[in-house]
């Protein structure tokens, strides 16, 4: 699966969003996202699949941290719309401050 393809799906979205501060167990991340634990395992093999994130064991529990080297490929991809916006919010600046 592709990183577009994995990031499609809100929940996965949260989850990445939870493990930018570092790595988490899958049980943390259960209490946070309100899924259960199936879901939530679900949603990781997704992620890992596309290389978005990697798991460790660590005693009992499965620990999972972000890669972020996936994400450049969609960095690179939304770079022409941030332009694009970049450039009409500053027209609207130059517009505000003629008016």
């Amino acid at each position: 699966m592709s990183a577009y393809a994995a990031l499609a799906e809100p929940h996965r979205r949260q989850i990445l969003d939870l493990l930018r501060s570092g790595e988490r167990p899958v049980a943390d991340l259960v209490t946070h996202l309100g899924l259960s634990q199936p879901g939530v395992s679900k949603h990781l093999r997704v992620l890992r699949e596309a290389g978005l994130v990697v798991a460790r064991t660590q005693g009992k529990q499965r620990m999972y941290a972000l890669r972020p080297e996936p994400l450049a490929e969609v960095v690179q991809w939304l770079e022409p719309y941030r332009m694009l916006w970049s450039s009409r919010l500053d027209a609207l600046e130059r517009h505000l401050e003629d008016s």
